[in-house]
């Protein structure tokens, strides 16, 4: 299988690495980079096993489900989930208001938001253009800061995806969702202040048309895009930030100086969890929209072989990474880094994974072994905020809001 070459594939690029170091760094400093590269995670911990169902301190508690009915004005599709959930809605957007203003202690940053920001709305196309103003109205914060709040998602979001295949050809999509990297750290909690924030606004959400299921997501109220979701009996979706240089700080800029042929990453997941008839039809739309940010696509079907991640820059798509089982390749994961480049040394979530995945074997992979895998430190982080198990057999969906015990990695 590839996931178990994967130290072979990576020792390549470490060893080139290593010998230009060499070329530039002194004694005493190769030392604390080889400490660094070569010591064991002071977080890290054996793979965890019957953590399912959840319990115990990683676990903070169930998550709500609302409908959203797609037959409503797009404006009003939001207002019973606002009526529950604008206090803690507008407690986080205070909070990223506060960040800002941090760093920008004049205040012009939010007066820009909230007055200039507000009006590219009209541009954003129908329906999220509605669902915007209309989750304005009825939460009574802001249009623009509402919009912020949607932007967040294209450039703040690390997480673990994962789609794995049993030995009957059943397919397992999972993931957990981290959020708030470098937004605010709460020394006295030993906690990132928005991911703690966060974890009230998680919620289940029911998408339907005619009284009848069309996707399901597990979403942050107030966010309008979706970072993970099933279309019942047809393919499950999870969508991972990816780090990179042309990133979605150089999308959105674009995109405020007037530029619109790019697509927001939550934007196209929605429409396509809503509107992809198809395992095939979600791969074509995922892999060839014009993206405001780069981004992985994972994907999971409900035949034997469908799954995939798509790595994506803004323009185009790098790679795509299928299940193989002929082959050995049972499973896909992703985190945050290009699978042919080894991951950041202080953020390395994929090899513990990987190796959880690959002591559990296929033949005895299900979501409750998975979720032991998204359990295992530091894969499970002090950013992690909720855990979605999906398969896409009736569109099936479980989320749980998590806690990583001290001691735990910051990401």
């Amino acid at each position: 299988m590839w996931g178990s070459h994967t130290g072979k594939r990576l020792a390549e690029p470490g060893r080139r690495m290593a010998g230009r170091r060499q070329a530039l760094l002194g004694p005493a400093a190769l030392l604390v980079v080889a400490q660094l590269v070569w010591a064991p995670d002071p977080y890290g911990e054996e793979c965890r096993s019957k953590t399912y169902p959840p319990s115990g301190p990683t676990f903070k508690g169930n998550v709500p489900t609302y409908v959203i009915n797609l037959d409503l004005p797009a404006s009003k599709r939001w207002d019973n989930l606002m009526h529950d959930k604008k206090t803690e809605l507008k407690t986080v957007v205070q909070n990223i208001k506060d960040i800002a203003n941090t760093f920008f202690p004049s205040g012009k940053v939010v007066d820009i938001v909230d007055n200039k920001i507000a009006h590219l709305t009209a541009t954003l196309p129908y329906p999220f253009n509605e669902e915007l103003q209309g989750i304005a109205n009825s939460s009574g914060i802001p249009l623009g800061e509402i919009v912020i709040f949607n932007i967040f998602y294209e450039i703040f979001t690390v997480c673990t995806s994962i789609v794995a295949e049993d030995k009957t050809g059943k397919l397992y999509h999972a993931r957990n969702l981290d959020f708030g990297l470098f937004l605010g750290w709460d020394v006295k909690n030993n906690s990132w202040t928005l991911t703690r924030e966060l974890k009230p606004l998680v919620v289940n959400l029911d998408f339907q048309r005619n009284n009848k299921t069309v996707f399901r997501s597990t979403n942050f109220a107030g966010y309008i895009g979706m970072v993970s979701g099933v279309k019942p009996d047809l393919f499950t979706l999870t969508m991972n930030e990816r780090f990179s240089l042309d990133g979605g700080y150089v999308g959105i800029f674009e995109w405020f100086l007037g530029r619109r042929d790019g697509m927001w990453m939550g934007f196209l997941t929605r429409t396509v969890l809503e509107n992809a008839t198809s395992y095939q039809d979600a791969k074509d739309r995922l892999s060839k929209t014009r993206l405001l940010a780069p981004a992985y696509f994972i994907l999971g079907g409900k035949n034997s072989g469908e799954g995939c991640v798509i790595t994506r820059s803004r323009t185009a798509t790098l790679d795509i990474w299928d299940l193989d089982i002929q082959k050995g390749t049972w499973y896909v994961l992703e985190t945050n880094y290009d699978r042919w480049k080894p991951p950041l040394v202080l953020d390395n979530r994929r090899t513990p994974a990987m190796k959880c995945l690959n002591q559990t074997m296929q033949e005895n992979i299900s979501l409750p072994r998975i979720y032991d895998v998204l359990s295992t430190k530091p894969v499970l982080n002090k950013l992690t905020v909720c855990t979605t198990l999906m398969e896409v057999y009736n569109g099936h969906t479980e989320t749980y809001l998590r806690e990583c015990p001290d001691p735990c990695s910051p990401w």
